[in-house]
């Protein structure tokens, strides 16, 4: 058996603040810049980039040509743009296409859908947005927002969001209210209002309501899904106000959403 080589002075090794630094910052704006484009995006420039991220010219400039390099964009020389390759889809499906809560939450979802005419939607948190991870739909629920698989809702200005922070362990909900409060500034009160009385909502009766809030046409109740092991995920239907009335939603819809959250959740912990 060789020997082992003798441990190195602790001069000589880096310290955890510059092997943190040095490792974890290039990759951070890496992905801060893939998260910039949106659904609706094709082609961005580096100047694009640069406003949405807050990075330094300069620096957009080097990661994108190194992003370039490997397969995450592609790259438009004559108009000097840049979209999202396929390999990006590759991680995105990786990620959320083959999950057992996707797959056990799909079948319900569609059924919810097709028996009270409205959307219904899984989202998980990404930072302060929440992300669309799956989308069933009836085909007579007609309403003017777009939602699809990649769409974000705002975490602190919707109330699947406010569903999902009734759920999460207290440490981490205070931790994105204080970011939440940050964002949201001179509206924080009225913010934070609205955020304590949907929390109690979920206490009481396991989802929380939006009824032609700030729409008067549109109508939402969502529900958080928390099963061990997995992120925190919610599911919300959407719908036409004329459709979703209050006494609708008390006796019929929210206590059919909880009962499907509590089915999926309960399957997923069996087999996990």
């Amino acid at each position: 058996m060789s020997a082992r080589p003798a441990p190195s002075p602790a001069s000589a090794r880096p310290r955890a603040g510059m092997v943190r630094r040095s490792i974890v910052e290039p990759v951070a704006r890496a992905l801060a810049l893939l998260g910039a484009f949106r659904p609706n995006d094709c082609w961005l420039t580096n100047r694009d980039l640069s406003l949405r991220t807050g990075l330094p010219p300069s620096t957009v400039s080097r990661q994108t040509h190194g992003l370039v390099e490997l397969g995450y964009l592609r790259h438009a020389p004559s108009e000097r743009k840049y979209a999202l390759a396929a390999s990006v889809l590759s991680l995105g499906y990786a990620a959320i296409a083959h999950t057992q809560v996707q797959q056990l939450s799909r079948v319900r979802m569609q059924a919810l859908a097709q028996t009270h005419q409205v959307h219904v939607v899984l989202c998980t948190r990404e930072r302060m947005d929440l992300l669309i991870v799956e989308c069933e739909t009836s085909p007579s629920a007609s309403i003017p927002q777009a939602l699809h698989v990649g769409a974000r809702l705002e975490l602190g200005a919707s109330p699947t969001g406010w569903a999902m922070l009734a759920a999460l362990p207290e440490v981490e909900r205070y931790y994105l209210l204080e970011k939440v409060e940050r964002r949201a500034a001179k509206d924080w009160p009225r913010l934070r209002r609205r955020i304590s009385e949907a929390m109690s909502q979920v206490m009481e009766f396991g989802y929380c309501t939006s009824l032609g809030e700030w729409d008067p046409e549109l109508s939402l109740v969502a529900s958080p899904l928390m099963v061990p092991g997995y992120a925190p995920l919610a599911i919300a239907c959407i719908g036409a106000s004329t459709y979703m009335s209050s006494a609708r939603v008390r006796r019929e819809l929210g206590p059919q959403l909880v009962g499907m959250t509590l089915a999926i959740q309960e399957e997923a912990g069996a087999i996990s």
